[in-house]
């Protein structure tokens, strides 16, 4: 296994999972307007935008994996040893609460064998994604408990004899791990857990790299696409859009040729590609807002037949958790709670008994927001970054509610301060509310974000 400490962090800088949804909800996202409506499209043109939908999910995955295995093989565990602070520029919207461990899994030579140490009370959890983004499996607290165990996870074609072995859809599967930190001085406790996690597997060779990505020119991404839809086949649920996408080639045992176009069914192609990127960044498709806050939709990370939305969170958050594992709300803050003008802070207010409703852990995190719409902590005086259940020194108020303070400048009092949580000098800045085991409550919408008010300091 190995380990990234500082200043290696560039070997996760693939891991925008940090936020989950939350980017989505950032950079060219947040202020996408809804495409005014079209006729229908020709057909050549309505084919490639609905390949370029469904097949984005499997070249961001497999960008991800060619980053990672730059730094280690298939079937080897990587581990992040260090929480996020100012100084993580490498990952947009990272999060200060967990510790990540890594492995991309080649399951075409046989079965792996992941073993799990048992973890106390302390929230962990191993998603298994398959390469269309679905999450296929989520081990640990929620699902198998705190105990450990040792699990199989099997490929697609593998015969299997047991009904506890975990079958991936696809031949490469994504192993992500989140191990719950409860501050710098819990983290050698969090790596003990980390070092106890047993990955068993073939040795493999890398794949070859991927060297388009999303932006590449048709002939190049297509092709591209269609070696990753036979690295990875579709699913039997996938026939309809397959029957959709077909006028382009892009089936299985078929090699795609761009140079099998006339110069208008090219044109048609490229409009397709202008269409598929005006529908990703339609805001309207990615979930509700309520009280100020954008809430995930149910499928999210089991998405079923829901492809834009899988397109979605593939470019705007890569490896996101399903919500009944792990729920993010984004605060859509208005100009003037952007602004945040001296004198002025921003006030969540909690009443007694409201806070968020989770069976493992919550945190309100902040970001400065760069010139290129990416999102990292800001440096500040106290060096806070979130706030949540397991922040030491908050002071509740007499009646039993929480005020969460957020403003530029120190709060004067020394109760404000203790529940401060700093916003950037000048740069314009996020807030994103991570609730982890959320209960049903949460989920069902039934308890509700508090509203951000804007209010002068006293």
């Amino acid at each position: 296994m190995i380990s990234f400490k500082t200043p290696d962090r560039r070997g996760f800088m693939t891991l925008a999972t940090s936020a989950g949804l939350a980017s989505l909800f950032t950079s060219k996202f947040l202020h996408a307007q809804v495409p005014p409506a079209v006729p229908p499209l020709p057909p050549f043109a309505e084919a490639s935008r609905q390949a370029w939908i469904f097949t984005v999910p499997l070249i961001e995955m497999a960008l991800a994996r060619t980053r990672i295995l730059k730094a280690t093989l298939p079937n080897k565990l990587l581990h992040k040893r260090i929480l996020s602070d100012w100084q993580d520029r490498f990952i947009t919207t990272p999060n200060n609460d967990t510790l990540y461990s890594v492995a991309w899994l080649d399951l075409a030579a046989g079965p792996v064998q992941l073993q799990l140490p048992a973890t106390g009370d302390r929230y962990i959890s191993a998603a298994l994604i398959d390469t269309y983004t679905n999450n296929f499996a989520i081990l640990g607290t929620r699902t198998t408990g705190n105990d450990g165990g040792s699990f199989t996870i099997i490929g697609p074609e593998q015969s299997s004899h047991s009904p506890n072995d975990i079958r991936s859809p696809t031949r490469w599967a994504c192993l992500l791990i989140r191990t719950l930190v409860n501050g710098p001085q819990d983290l050698p406790a969090a790596h003990d857990i980390q070092d106890r996690i047993i990955l068993q597997a073939p040795s493999v060779a890398k794949p070859p790299a991927l060297t388009i990505d999303r932006n590449a020119p048709w002939q190049d991404y297509f092709s591209a696409a269609q070696n990753l839809l036979a690295e990875s086949p579709a699913f039997a649920t996938d026939k309809s859009i397959l029957q959709k996408i077909a006028p382009l080639g892009l089936f299985a045992n078929h090699r795609f040729d761009p140079k099998g176009f006339s110069d208008a069914q090219a044109a048609e192609i490229r409009l397709g590609l202008d269409h598929a990127k005006s529908d990703l960044a339609n805001r309207s498709t990615l979930g509700t807002q309520q009280n100020g806050w954008f809430w995930p939709k149910p499928d999210l990370g089991d998405f079923k037949q829901d492809y834009l939305y899988r397109a979605q969170v593939a470019v705007g958050g890569l490896l996101a958790l399903p919500n009944d594992e792990a729920l993010y709300l984004v605060a859509a803050l208005t100009p003037e709670q952007q602004e945040c003008p001296a004198g002025k802070s921003l006030l969540l207010h909690f009443p007694a008994g409201q806070l968020p409703p989770v069976n493992a852990f919550w945190s309100l995190s902040l970001y400065e927001a760069t010139p290129e719409h990416q999102y990292f902590f800001t440096r500040n005086p106290i060096n806070r970054y979130t706030i949540g259940d397991r922040t030491p020194g908050l002071i509740k108020n007499t009646d039993g509610s929480l005020d969460i303070i957020i403003s530029r400048q120190k709060p004067a009092t020394a109760k404000q301060t203790a529940n401060w949580l700093p916003a950037p000098v000048h740069a314009p800045f996020g807030l994103f509310l991570r609730t982890y085991l959320p209960q049903q409550t949460l989920l069902n919408h039934t308890w509700t974000a508090p509203t951000l008010q804007l209010v002068y300091n006293s």
